[in-house]
Parts: structure tokens; sequence; C-alpha cells
């Protein structure tokens, strides 16, 4: 951050003035990021991170989606509205979106706003997906956050079995690590990476002050739709406020 005394700039402002000057983010589909490197760490750290690791891949996978917003709300509620710390951007399309928020997440950080982006996947570690300064977290800040609101995800947990419902899944209690993390930093902005659709995504429980999105195609036809018309709905779904 600067050390001057010029008033900070707005994230919103500069995120809705960076993107406008934003002809085409959706070209960068035609070029996949190229891979990050192995992040290194010691023995201990790395038993560690994949213990945390196996805990949340014991919750339902990615493909076992739960149609609802309420249950990461909670989560995010009880470790202290955690979802509305910062300014939200969150990105939704088909193609995209990872790279449109690589260069969003890089146009902050040029205005020295500090910048913490969710997004999915992961190439090599399951800290690729949190980053905070352009960076991936890392893996021991990864594990005591966690560690942090393990209790507090357990307490949920319990809440929806005891109504009969599935216990937060990996991609949920993933999104709520991400924002515990960006809260901890903390960070002036956060960037999103919807992991499927929109409307019923779990990052959508950031009320986004700012909202983008790539090219729309067909994709996850099983959970969005058949049609790009039912897909669009399903991903524009970030625009509306009123999902439970």
């Amino acid at each position: 951050m600067s050390d001057d005394n010029t008033p900070a700039e707005d994230p919103v402002s500069v995120a809705e003035e960076l993107l406008a000057a934003v002809e085409d983010p959706q070209t960068a589909d035609e070029a996949e990021p190229e891979p990050l490197p192995e992040p290194v760490v010691d023995e201990a750290t790395r038993a560690e991170l994949a213990r945390v690791y196996a805990l949340l891949l014991a919750r339902a996978g990615e493909t076992q989606i739960e149609l609802r917003l309420d249950a990461t709300r909670w989560a995010c509620e009880v470790l202290g509205d955690i979802h509305t710390a910062a300014p939200t951007i969150t990105i939704t399309g088909t193609n995209g979106k990872t790279s449109t928020a690589r260069m969003i997440d890089s146009l902050i950080t040029a205005h020295d706003l500090r910048v913490g982006r969710f997004t999915s996947p992961h190439l090599h570690s399951v800290t690729e997906r949190i980053s905070v300064d352009g960076s991936p977290v890392s893996a021991r800040t990864f594990v005591r956050i966690y560690d942090e609101i393990a209790p507090y995800l357990e307490i949920v947990d319990g809440q929806l079995e005891a109504e009969g419902r599935a216990k937060l899944t990996y991609f949920e209690a993933l999104t709520v690590l991400a924002f515990a993390v960006f809260a901890d930093a903390p960070v002036d902005v956060v960037v999103t990476e919807v992991g499927m659709g929109g409307a019923w995504d779990s990052t959508n429980v950031a009320d986004a002050q700012v909202c983008v999105f790539t090219k729309i195609g067909l994709d996850h036809q099983a959970f969005l739709g058949d049609t790009i018309e039912e897909i669009a709905a399903t991903k524009a779904g970030i625009l509306d406020r009123s999902v439970e």
C-alpha cells in the first residue's frame, strides 16, 4: 500500500474503470495460462497441508452439487460475515474465467489495492485456488485458517444434518475458507470465479459490486440446462440477490 497521504481509490470505481477499458476479456480463452510452479514447503508443513486437504476431500465432491446458498452463507455469517469484508467482483461464463480473474487481479493491484482471488481448479496444490497479492496463499496460512474455521464448519454441518440435509460440500467449504483467508489478510478487493453456473454457486453468497460475464456456451448441461438460453439464465443468477 502507498505510504503517502493520497486518498485510496474506491475499489469498485477502479474495477468498473478497468473492466470498461478491456475490449474483449474472453480472448484469453485461446491461450491457457502457464502452469504455476509447485509450491516448495518443508515436510512438516506438507504433511499438515495433506491432512487438511484430506479433510476437504472427505466432503461431497465438486460434481455433487447442492442447489443452495444458505449453507455457505450461514458458515460465513457465524465467522463474522467474512463474505462482506471487502468489495467483490464475481466472474461467470463458460471459458476464460480464470484468465479474466488473473487479469482483473493484476489491473487492480496496479492501482495499489490489495486483491484476494478465488479460482478453480488447481494444477499442483489446492493452495493455488486462493491467492493474495497475486500469489497462492502459503501452505502454512491455508492450514492455519482452516484449523481456525473448522469448529464453525462442524457447527454448520451438525445443523444441516439435524435438518436432514447434506453437510457442507468440498467446494462450499473451500469457498468459506477463501473468504476467511481474505478477511484475515485483509484485502481491499475480492475477485471470485464461479465454480459452476452462478445462481446456486457458493461464491454467490457475496453481494458482488461488479459482475463479469465471459463467453457463454454449452457446459455442465446436466446441471445448467440444454440450451444457451437456459445456461445463460443460470449464470445470470449472480445478478439476483434474492437467491437463497
